[in-house]
This record gives structure tokens, sequence and C-alpha cells, in this order.
């Protein structure tokens, strides 16, 4: 009897660890795809630029149309990131980020009482009862959870009682899948920690687990039409009924939110036109081949980046999951890891990924919107994360993040700062003010007093140090 095959292992592996059935078959798609050699690459010649769409600031939506709209919308938060790049071990959103308004930072708190903190997960429950309170939506609030996320968001969320909708779920659960070894594509075993033996499917896995579920089924029932998908992790992606609206009269199937590119915007995933049909599709950075990377990242061409914001009409998605029982013919995304991600001398493995967004080539009649700035804070870094805990933004009481400055390029030294531990020891007195700072640029091991504001060019060198209270970094240093 011969042994079974790297698949056969794999789907083995899911099947006796009650990954679902869509799931399995979206990864013996992938797999397929994987051993015939494909890669995933667009190419550049192969596409053109997606230049006209239109613009959420020159909408013209009535109230009535955009309040039918939002009422008639469910909000879905994907919630399945540990923030390993960070060096978590726990849910992401479970990250303090924000004073809470009015607590005691100087916008009214009690005096001498230690200020409240709101992680992501609180800010969003904020946004979403300031929309209901705001417009009269029922606006449901749904996450999808991986397993190593679900027990501590659920118990944080029990503090909001009120956030259930009409008995609907409050999340549903992401899939898992083997990570397999780079020489021969079997499952991987790490006795040192079996966790490591699974990795996550990539957003594309939103399909499989959607279908799993049977939420949008459940959400149709309760009446709703619409849905609006972001990550976590990005607070700019509020209720927007305007937006709403403009969806609901375009009858497109699916909607995808894009930003216009800044010098600093280096990653993320574009739409572009494949020139064989005329179908709008994702390019992923890993879909990017080495030779097009510099006319990818070139805004006179691909002026729009992808926020992972999108919209879609709850009843051709059902009718799309029902066709493919949930394995949606999304593009492979081959990622090359090792089975440990903190020793790069555990072995090498491939992750079978793919991206939610990739569905816009999926849904005929498919569309994208320019939005503004402020629908895009994502946190992926502990540099995102000192700006969005600056006096860059102001917490407004309906839980917005709003601009008061142009945001600054902060570039913390990883050896002291990528890790949130290390990040958290050396800014305990509180984020310097970045109002007037163009960048941030600091170098060696420096801790910051309370008070501290950055202008300019602000840098500092050197071994390290401490930065005293109230002082001002500039082009120079202190």
């Amino acid at each position: 009897m011969t042994d079974p095959t790297g698949l056969e292992q794999a789907r083995t592996k899911m099947t006796e660890a009650g990954v679902a059935p869509a799931a399995i078959e979206t990864f013996t798609r992938f797999y397929h795809l994987l051993q015939s050699g494909e890669s995933g690459l667009v190419r550049e010649d192969d596409v053109d630029p997606l230049v006209d769409i239109p613009n959420r600031a020159e909408l013209a939506i009535s109230d009535d149309d955009a309040a039918d709209a939002l009422a008639r919308t469910a909000m879905l938060k994907l919630n399945g990131g540990l923030g390993t790049s960070m060096g978590m071990d726990q849910a992401k959103s479970l990250l303090p980020v924000r004073v809470a308004p009015g607590s005691s930072d100087g916008a009214g708190g009690s005096a001498g009482a230690e200020p409240e903190m709101l992680t992501f997960l609180d800010i969003i429950v904020g946004q979403v009862r300031a929309a209901r309170e705001a417009t009269g939506a029922r606006l449901p609030l749904l996450f999808m959870n991986s397993f190593r996320t679900r027990d501590d968001s659920l118990a944080a969320l029990e503090r909001y009682p009120d956030i259930a909708v009409d008995g609907l779920p409050v999340d549903f659960l992401q899939n898992r899948e083997p990570k397999l070894l780079a020489d021969d594509l079997t499952p991987v075993t790490w006795e040192k920690d079996p966790d490591l033996e699974w990795c996550p499917p990539g957003h594309g896995d939103l399909y499989p687990a959607l279908h799993a579920s049977g939420v949008v089924v459940a959400l149709l029932k309760a009446g709703f039409r619409y849905m609006c998908v972001s990550n976590s992790d990005n607070l700019g992606a509020t209720p927007d009924a305007t937006i709403a609206g403009w969806f609901a009269a375009s009858g497109a199937p699916y909607a995808a939110e894009l930003c216009r590119k800044t010098p600093a915007d280096v990653k993320g995933g574009q739409l572009v036109v494949r020139k064989s049909d005329g179908r709008i599709v994702q390019r992923e950075t890993a879909q990017t081949h080495p030779d097009d990377v510099a006319v990818s990242l070139d805004a006179t061409r691909h002026p729009f980046f992808h926020t992972n914001n999108l919209w879609f009409d709850l009843e051709a998605l059902a009718a799309e999951l029902e066709r493919t029982s949930g394995v949606l013919e999304l593009p492979l995304i081959r990622n090359d890891k090792t089975v440990d991600p903190a020793d790069p001398s555990s072995p090498k493995v491939v992750q079978i990924e793919s991206a939610m967004g990739a569905a816009v080539a999926v849904f005929e009649g498919a569309t994208a919107i320019e939005v503004e700035r402020s629908r895009f804070l994502p946190v992926k870094t502990t540099n995102d994360l000192l700006v969005l805990r600056s006096d860059v933004y102001d917490l407004t009481p309906d839980y917005r993040l709003e601009a008061q400055a142009l945001a600054p390029l902060v570039d913390l030294d990883k050896d002291y700062y990528k890790l949130i531990d290390g990040f958290t020891q050396r800014f305990a007195a509180g984020a310097p003010s970045l109002r007037d700072a163009d960048s941030l640029t600091v170098r060696g091991d420096w801790t910051f007093g309370s008070g501290v504001r950055a202008e300019g060019k602000a840098q500092l060198a050197g071994d390290g140090g401490t930065v005293p209270d109230g002082a001002t970094i500039g082009p120079d240093g202190i």
C-alpha cells in the first residue's frame, strides 16, 4: 500500500480537526494549483490600470436613500489576527489604542484618575452604537474570529450585551489549514508547538466560512440586503450611509473602497483591469512579479490602492455561495515561510492563501469607489500604533478618529520598538505630540518622557537614552 499523498494527508488532518467541508474543498483546489506550479502572479503586460471610478466626496445621495440603505446594511469585521508581527499572542483588536472620550486625559475626566484606554473592539462597538443612535438603523455587528481570537474577543464583547441584533450571531469562525513542507508539500509536524502546524487561509477564507456558518442566509431572513466588510484593525471603516446609498443605487453585486496613493503607500493590493476580458481583478503585493513592482507602485499609472473595505449585495453573495458550495474560484497566493515565524532555522513551509478582495473578478458587474483617506487607518506595526495614539487624531464622542494634521511617517528602531512590550515600555508616559511633525525617525534605545513634541523631520540617533519630559525633538534631535 502506497503512502498517502500530501493532499490526502492534509485533507485527513483537516477533517479530523473539524474544518468545514467548503474550506477543505477550497484548500484542495488551491493545492492542485500549487502542484501545477501556479504562482498567482498578475503580470503588468496583461492588465490596464483602473482609473475611472466614482469619488465618495462627489456623490449626490439623498438623505432618505442613504438612510434606507443603511437600515438594510450589516457590518462585518475580520477579527482573526493575533498581531504576531508585534509580538502579540492574542487578538490584535484587544490592544489598547486610544484614551476614551471624556476620560482623564484633560478632556473632562476625573482629576487624578487613570485614563480609560479603549481597544479596537471598544471603539468599533462605539462607532456602531453611535450610528444606530443617529440613524435608527439596526446595523448588526458581526465578527469573523479565528480559533485563537474567539474566546478572548467574545469575553470582551460581554460588556456590550446590546450589540446583538434579532438573534443574529455575533461571530462565526474562520477556517484553518495545514502548513505544507516546501520540499514535498506534505503537512508539517512540529512537536514543539503543534499549533504552529496550522495557518489561516488568508482573507479569502471569508467565503467558505460564510457558507459554513449560514450567516448570509440568516441576514437575508432578518431583512438585510447589504454587508460592509473590513478589518478590525482599521478604525476608519465606520458605518457610512452615503456609501451604502450609492452601493444600493448602483445595483452592483460587489464594490471595493479604494484610496488614492501617497508616497508612503508602498504596500497593499490594487485593482487592475484584465486585458483578456475587461474584468476588474485584484493584484496583491505577493502577486506582483519582481520586474513589475516599480510600475505597480507608480501612482501616475496605478493611482489607487485597495483598503480591504468591501460591500456585498447579500442576495448576489448568497447565490454565488450556493452555486459554488462556498468554493469561489479565487487566485492562489503562495506564501513561503518557516514553520515557526520566530525561528528562521525551522523548516521551510508553504502557506496557501487567498485574498477576499480577489472576488471582484467573480462577481460580474463588480465596481469600486474612491474614498477619503480617513476610511483607511490600519495598524500593522508599532509605527502605525504610535501615530494612532498621538494627537494627530482626536477621538470624537461618536468614536470617529478625526485627523488634526497630516499623519507623519514614523520609523522606529525595530530592535527596540517592533514588539509591543518594548514599545509600551518606552512610551509608558504616552505618545509624543506629532501634529507638527513631517516624520519621526528613531534609532537607538530611547525612552520617552511625558509631554514630548516632535517637529519637522524629527529624528533621534545614537545609542539611546531618555527624552526628558516636555522636550522637543527636531531635525537635529533633542
